[in-house]
């Protein structure tokens, strides 16, 4: 199941949302720049490491908290930035025209460090690097759930050998989305290897609980 945009257009310019989305995009380049020699020590370097912070920092920064906002605009690949920009594109235009831009960039921010700090404090003795905007983009996603329930997604679903395009509720398509995340966490490995689900989790729910103090204007309800 992949969202492909959805039928809820925006009533301003989101200019935050396309700077983080080219922010993202830049960086990802910078990375392939480097080559294979140079982008090890790159991600190790600016990646947010669990055990780094129970070890007084393997990082070469005063603080390794700095690594909190580093690591969100990392990639391990391309896919993984185009999956984690297509989220952003659809959702993040939306929550940044109710909240207005720096209230979002703001609150974008805010979700992408607790959700880092929540995969860290879950897998403290990970030595593996976490990188990626995911932890932010699901606090836009518990945002958007909870403003826009009824919002329709235009869906790619694939049923065995069919695929069509489905339009869904935000609430049932965001709903699976976080679903799957908390029935993959237990299973992703006590090293925090793969992917970071409680990160996920942590934003998601960061969105949902910070989203009605950043709001600007309530939207009214969309309805399926």
């Amino acid at each position: 199941m992949i969202p492909l945009r959805d039928d809820n257009p925006s009533q301003r310019f989101p200019i935050v949302t396309l700077l983080l989305i080219g922010a993202n995009a830049a960086v990802f380049l910078y990375e392939v720049s480097l080559g294979p020699r140079f982008l090890e020590g790159f991600v190790m370097t600016y990646g947010a490491i669990p055990a780094s912070f129970g070890h007084g920092g393997r990082v070469p920064f005063p603080f390794p908290w700095i690594t909190l906002f580093t690591s969100m605009f990392l990639h391990g690949g391309i896919m993984h930035l185009v999956g984690n920009m297509l989220y952003l594109w659809i959702f993040g235009d939306n929550i940044e025209d109710a909240m207005g831009p720096a209230r979002f960039l703001l609150f974008y921010l805010l979700c992408g460090v607790v959700a880092t700090g929540v995969q860290i404090a879950l897998r403290s003795e990970s030595t593996i690097p976490m990188v990626g905007a995911s932890g932010a983009i699901a606090g836009v996603l518990g945002a958007y759930v909870l403003l826009f329930p009824g919002a329709r997604i235009q869906t790619l679903l694939f049923v065995f050998i069919f695929v069509r395009i489905v339009p869904m509720p935000a609430l049932i398509v965001l709903g699976l989305w976080f679903l799957m995340q908390v029935l993959s966490a237990p299973a992703s490995g006590t090293a925090g290897a793969g992917v970071a689900f409680f990160a996920h989790i942590g934003g998601f729910l960061t969105g949902m609980l910070l989203v009605g103090l950043f709001v600007k204007r309530r939207p009214p309800r969309s309805e399926f």
